[in-house]
């Protein structure tokens, strides 16, 4: 049975160095341009920011709010360039899209201090989706780094006061510190984790407080995961490979030892 091509382009994405995803998707699209469409919906990349013309608000581009080569801008939901035919969310999901953009901006500013949120959704035959987007770009003297989180729920309301959201979350972690001393090491990968929540539901807006608390704890245990997966074993590595005393002191050691075996052998002799 021939190999599904698709399958084949994830695997090979999953091996190469994750730091270059965007090149390796844009030339792999090159190679088999119909796998376009299915790579760019299934292969997270690392966001990327745009100005809102009509807000003066930046915003962060994704493949759930593109519509051909446009994206909506959360704040306007208008598509830049313009289509006035593009893809949005019925009135009453635009007013909670409204509400969640305003809860998040003020949780990313408060964890993150800095960086761009955006929150975009759309209706399903049951319920609704949404997808809520961090991207944090650190540029300090030594260490230059960004943090991409994309978390996507699902949402199905269970009668008039419960709701069951699944949530899949996707942290993109990238580094890259140099000093003159040491040169330059890159440090990057990405983490996807997924749960499930049925929650109370008192009124349409209890939606935003319920996936803010999920999103909450989720980023939560990605941080300490990552603190353990790329940090951790990263140390680890280093601390095996390398040796805190100078070559002097090692060479010494090494004569010693060669000394004793050389006496025990003789003496055994």
């Amino acid at each position: 049975m021939p190999a599904d091509p698709l399958d084949c382009a994830l695997d090979l994405i999953r091996r190469l160095p994750p730091q270059q995803v965007e090149r390796h998707v844009a030339q792999l699209a090159d190679l088999a341009p119909h796998l376009t469409e299915e790579l760019l919906s299934a292969v997270d990349q690392p966001l990327k920011i745009q100005r809102c013309a009509t807000s003066g608000k930046d915003y962060l581009l994704c493949d759930y709010n593109r519509d051909g080569d446009a994206y909506r801008s959360p704040w306007s939901n208008t598509y830049e360039p313009a289509l006035p035919d593009g893809a949005r969310p019925s009135d009453a999901l635009r007013v909670l899209e409204v509400a969640a953009n305003d809860a998040f901006d003020t949780y990313r500013e408060l964890y993150y201090e800095g960086g761009v949120s955006s929150v975009y959704m759309w209706d399903l035959p049951e319920g609704f989706a949404a997808v809520v987007l961090i991207k944090k770009v650190g540029d300090a003297a030594k260490v230059a780094g960004t943090w991409d989180a994309i978390h996507v729920l699902e949402v199905r309301e269970r009668g008039q006061r419960q709701a069951h959201y699944k949530l899949t979350s996707t942290i993109l972690l990238q580094m890259v510190t140099a000093t003159p001393a040491l040169g330059q090491m890159a440090l990057g990968g990405s983490l996807t984790r997924q749960t499930e929540l049925d929650a109370p539901l008192e009124e349409p807006t209890g939606h935003i407080a319920n996936m803010g608390r999920m999103v909450e704890e989720m980023e939560a245990k990605l941080r300490n995961a990552l603190q353990a997966i790329y940090f951790g074993k990263t140390r680890d590595i280093v601390n095996d490979i390398r040796s805190a005393k100078g070559m002097t002191e090692t060479r010494q050691q090494l004569r010693i030892q060669a000394e004793l075996v050389g006496k025990l052998q003789a003496r055994g002799a």
